[in-house]
């Protein structure tokens, strides 16, 4: 294979990849910001879900979700100041 062949296999790749980052940010561009506050809420659902039953949430699952605590721990301070709440409503856990 000539390099002139190799340099038009490259500049053709380089334009496929320009036209698929083009067209993706033009069919999901619009839609970016509900996306992320769509995964936002997903994330605080999760996180009253695990943290139900130390809330005072009456929780069947808790033997479960307990076991996805130490996920959620290094989100825990944004996410509590996130809902409004100036400090931890857990005793337990003192992040502030």
């Amino acid at each position: 294979m000539t390099s002139s062949a190799a340099q038009r296999r490259e500049r053709r790749s380089r334009r496929w990849a320009a036209l698929r980052d083009g067209l993706q940010e033009y069919y999901a561009g619009p839609y970016r910001q509900m996306l992320l506050r769509e995964q936002r809420s997903e994330d605080d659902l999760f996180m009253i879900v695990v943290l139900g039953e130390a809330l005072g949430v009456p929780d069947p699952a808790a033997y479960y979700s307990a076991e996805l605590l130490p996920a959620v721990w290094e989100d825990f301070h944004a996410w509590h100041r996130r809902i409004g709440i100036p400090a931890s409503p857990l005793d337990h856990i003192a992040c502030c």
